[in-house]
């Protein structure tokens, strides 16, 4: 009688194992009928790139349709900071939307998007003795946002008459987003060369890059190195530039490469010493992200425009802001409407978006996140020690909550994987098939998971981590 027992509730799970399955299968091909997925070879689907269909998710953990769990080793492209589902965030969310769901900010004001304004200027970074930071200017997402920002810098000038400021000065291997102006300014050759003719030239400077010391060189001394050539190229510029934009901290799309924070203070210099603008893009590093609140904060710096999106609402809806001094602000207003800043988004101060933002700041401000945060780095700091041995990782780098481990062949920074080995995609798959999402930056695997991440989960993390390189490289060797 037991056994029987036994067996049917085991012929039930396998049953119900099969029809998750069967399910996920199905939402599969559902979906490849009808969509068009971002940053995808689209021919990759279904075979060479797993897809992967979410029910729910559950703090750091993403659940599919067929059941199984992954861990979201990626906070869902950077947004993620407190876990899927945060409950204090959706019922934000929801006590919002039986209020005002949407209004047009032309014109019309609302109080989220008010006090939201409000919170994020008394917690913006601010340095002795500099005008601060007291507008903000909303948009939809982080590209937007950076289009918000450029536009405002050669706006500025153009109003009070200065028509030969047009150019802007990025880094070289920095990336703003995929919209036409941000475009523009980033320097990642995927993403930038097919649309090159239709981009608005810039200017590039050297990468702060430590990854790209030379040997004896400390990050502090490649920071003054590429701040030098900056300089250079601002002293032949400078009449033609407007701003420069940076990510302070971390190139996140160009392959988590960190640089020292001294280059960000010199950077804050040179801007000043030519009357150029500076933009911080911490669309990705903000909010806690690096260390501290803000990565600017770091170098004891406050920029002139500072844009901000992804963990701006917990990564719960789209949502950027472009913060300004007031000099900025005040060059707009006149009785021309031409001198106006016209730009706008239909969604522009989203209440719902502002209302989850606020949440998401009432989280930092009753959590000790930034402080708890610590804690969760020096974890994952321990974890990462270990793969400074492996064969083939050149760089094991760090800043707060992002770890970076840089694959090369024999660990050998002049030495890179063939891109057709698809190291960085095996071992993504590798992952996915023991329960944990990357997302490769190429040949780079990094961690940059919910804050809520417990210690299991990293330990899990760091064990599959090392069995998806050694994976892929095994895998490479033998294909």
């Amino acid at each position: 009688m037991h056994k029987t027992t036994h067996d049917a509730g085991m012929l039930t799970e396998a049953a119900a194992a099969q029809a998750a399955g069967d399910d996920a299968e199905a939402w599969r091909r559902r979906d490849l009928a009808v969509l068009w997925h971002p940053c995808t070879q689209m021919r990759e689907h279904p075979d060479t790139l797993p897809l992967l269909p979410i029910a729910r998710g559950e703090g750091p953990w993403l659940v599919g349709r067929d059941g199984h769990r992954y861990l979201d080793a990626i906070s869902s492209w950077w947004t993620n900071l407190f876990g899927h589902a945060e409950p204090r965030i959706a019922a934000a969310i929801a006590r919002q939307a039986t209020t005002l769901e949407h209004v047009i900010l032309a014109g019309c004001s609302h109080a989220p998007a008010v006090e939201l304004a409000e919170r994020l200027l008394a917690i913006a970074p601010r340095e002795p003795g500099r005008e601060p930071l007291t507008k903000v200017f909303y948009a939809d997402n982080g590209s937007a946002g950076v289009e918000v920002a450029l536009k405002m810098a050669f706006h500025w000038f153009r109003n009070r008459g200065v028509e030969g400021r047009t150019k802007f000065i990025a880094l070289d291997n920095g990336y703003h987003g995929e919209t036409l102006g941000a475009l523009a300014v980033g320097d990642i050759p995927l993403y930038r060369r097919v649309y090159a003719p239709l981009l608005a030239e810039a200017l590039f400077a050297p990468s702060p890059d430590a990854y790209q010391c030379e040997p004896g060189e400390t990050p502090a001394d490649r920071a003054r190195r590429a701040a030098g050539t900056l300089g250079e190229l601002l002293q032949r510029h400078a009449d033609e530039v407007c701003a420069l934009i940076l990510e302070p901290r971390v190139q996140c799309a160009g392959g988590m490469r960190m640089h020292d924070p001294l280059y960000l203070k010199l950077v804050r210099e040179l801007c000043d010493a030519h009357g150029v603008f500076l933009i911080a893009d911490e669309i990705a590093v903000g909010f806690g992200r690096t260390g501290t609140m803000f990565a600017s904060e770091q170098s004891g710096v406050q920029p002139d425009l500072l844009c901000l999106s992804k963990g701006l609402t917990g990564g719960s809806m789209p949502l950027a802001a472009v913060l300004a001094t007031q000099s900025i602000y005040d060059g707009f207003l006149d009785d021309s409407r031409e001198k106006a800043f016209l730009h706008s988004h239909s969604y522009t101060g989203n209440p719902l978006a502002c209302a989850a933002a606020l949440a998401t700041l009432d989280i930092f401000a009753s959590d000790g996140v930034i402080a708890r945060n610590r804690v969760t780095s020096q974890r994952m700091a321990d974890l990462a020690a270990a793969f400074a041995d492996h064969p083939h990782v050149a760089d094991v780098r760090q800043a707060g909550m992002i770890v970076a481990f840089e694959l090369t062949r024999n660990g050998d920074k002049r030495t890179p994987f063939d891109s057709a080995a698809r190291i960085g995609l095996r071992a993504y798959r590798a992952a996915l098939d023991r329960g944990v999402l990357l997302r490769p930056l190429g040949d780079v695997l990094y961690w940059m998971p919910p804050y809520c991440i417990d210690d299991d989960a990293l330990q899990l993390l760091a064990a599959t981590t090392r069995a998806a390189m050694d994976h892929a490289i095994e895998e490479a060797a033998c294909a």
